[in-house]
């Protein structure tokens, strides 16, 4: 598969934003209080690798398969660490470091959406939509967290 110099460029600038995805969620692992929070950042930072790999093998010409999503959300149920009423700097904190990471999850699928349409080949649009589900599911996931712990 060959790219076009302009769909190379695209997929540059994507795997520039999924690498500084995951570097952001293992930056927030290590500085999460809750330890569900920091195993939940863990499993979104893997996920934001395998997307930074699979750009990279589009990159190389080769097309990565596409998986269909284990579970989306389905399977995750956090439980309550901080109570409604706690008001710690702890939770406050991982307050903080949620609601960053929603709002970039927001903004990275909104990349995927707005880029999806700029590539000829069904494979690579199929590819980039899987993507950009997944990081709707990072958002929904968090917001879950946050629900559940009196943030939301």
């Amino acid at each position: 598969m060959q790219l076009s110099q302009q769909e190379t460029t695209v997929i540059k600038d994507l795997q520039t934003q999924e690498k500084s995805c995951v570097e952001k969620y293992r930056f927030y692992e290590k500085s999460a209080h809750d330890e569900q929070l920091k195993q939940l950042f863990h499993r979104i930072g893997d996920e934001e690798q395998e997307h930074f790999d699979s750009l990279g093998k589009l990159l190389k010409g080769e097309m990565p398969m596409v998986h269909a999503a284990e579970t989306g959300t389905e399977g995750y149920s956090p439980s309550a660490t901080y109570s409604s009423g706690d008001n710690s700097e702890e939770k406050k904190h991982d307050e903080f470091l949620c609601t960053d990471c929603i709002g970039t999850e927001k903004l990275v699928s909104s990349t995927y959406n707005n880029d999806l349409f700029r590539f000829a080949a069904t494979g690579v649009r199929k590819l980039l939509n899987h993507i950009q589900t997944e990081e709707q599911n990072h958002a929904e996931m968090i917001f879950k967290y946050k629900t559940v712990n009196g943030m939301a």
